[in-house]
């Protein structure tokens, strides 16, 4: 069994993270889906349509929800996710590394994968000084 990955972000990020994703694996490791959150979009349906996704990933081990800004819609629509049954953990921040970071590791348990995303995700921020 393996975690499910929902990127939940504002429109048109999520799908370009799991593009730009597949180009540099090749392959996605890990089921993954995406719900993009518009600006006019009714939260209550995208509630219902995140979780029908989370429990289409869900395969036993629970869902690891990547979401691009702590306390923006998409975020705050994840956290409603356990209310409704779903098992998971929401790490906000989503960048590439992020992505790349638990898509590289499929193999750990949620816990370990959220802190992996967590960790992924500010690694991956550089300060190049020249």
């Amino acid at each position: 069994m393996s975690v499910g990955v929902l990127l939940m972000t504002h429109e048109a990020m999520g799908a370009a993270l799991v593009n730009a994703a597949r180009h540099v694996l090749g392959r996605l490791p890990l089921p993954v889906d995406v719900r993009e959150i518009g600006a006019d979009a009714d939260p209550d349906q995208m509630l219902r349509a995140a979780a029908a996704s989370a429990r289409e990933l869900d395969r036993g081990d629970g869902v690891l929800v990547l979401s691009d800004l702590y306390g923006a819609t998409p975020c705050n629509i994840a956290h409603r996710l356990p209310g409704l049954g779903v098992r998971m953990h929401c790490v906000s921040g989503l960048n590439l590394p992020m992505l790349l970071r638990v898509l590289n590791y499929p193999d750990q348990s949620l816990d370990e994968l959220a802190q992996t995303a967590a960790h992924g995700g500010r690694g991956g921020i550089i300060v190049d000084r020249h």
